[in-house]
């Protein structure tokens, strides 16, 4: 049972800023098209998280042109996740914000929490500080 928690240990990629069910973020991913490889954007509200370890998982929902709306869900520890970014944080009180589905307009507005901007740019500040750490600490092991 260790060896299976080691290897899920290092699956587990802890770069990206805490966020919560109900606030927006702005998830980079790889997009592999034939042998060519780029990078696509997706922001939106995060409407719920599920799992644990290196099986989380949490689903983004955003409104598309025509109030079309779209839900993805992302592998929080998958590869093909560039980075994620902080928008904004939501103040509310569900884990599972699947009642916005029915939901347009007004109605479907999450509140603010009570923070500034500042804090969020502190909080992206702080994930890409990790990242910068766990790029440089790899270079290094790979090096010897």
């Amino acid at each position: 049972m260790d060896k299976l928690k080691l290897a899920e240990q290092t699956l587990i990629n802890d770069e990206y800023p805490e966020f919560q069910t109900g606030d927006t973020v702005n998830v980079h991913y790889r997009v592999r098209e034939g042998d060519k490889e780029r990078i696509q954007k997706f922001e939106g509200l995060v409407i719920s998280r599920s799992g644990s370890g290196a099986n989380q998982t949490f689903m983004v929902r955003k409104i598309s042109e025509g109030n079309i709306g779209v839900e993805r869900i992302f592998p929080l520890h998958s590869p093909f996740i560039a980075k994620i970014k902080l928008k904004k944080q939501g103040d509310i009180r569900r884990s599972k914000l699947y009642y916005l589905r029915e939901r347009q307009g007004k109605s479907a507005r999450i509140k603010e929490k009570d923070q500034n901007q500042d804090t969020i740019r502190e909080i992206n500040r702080q994930a890409e500080k990790k990242a910068e750490a766990n790029d440089q600490q790899n270079s290094g092991s790979e090096e010897e």
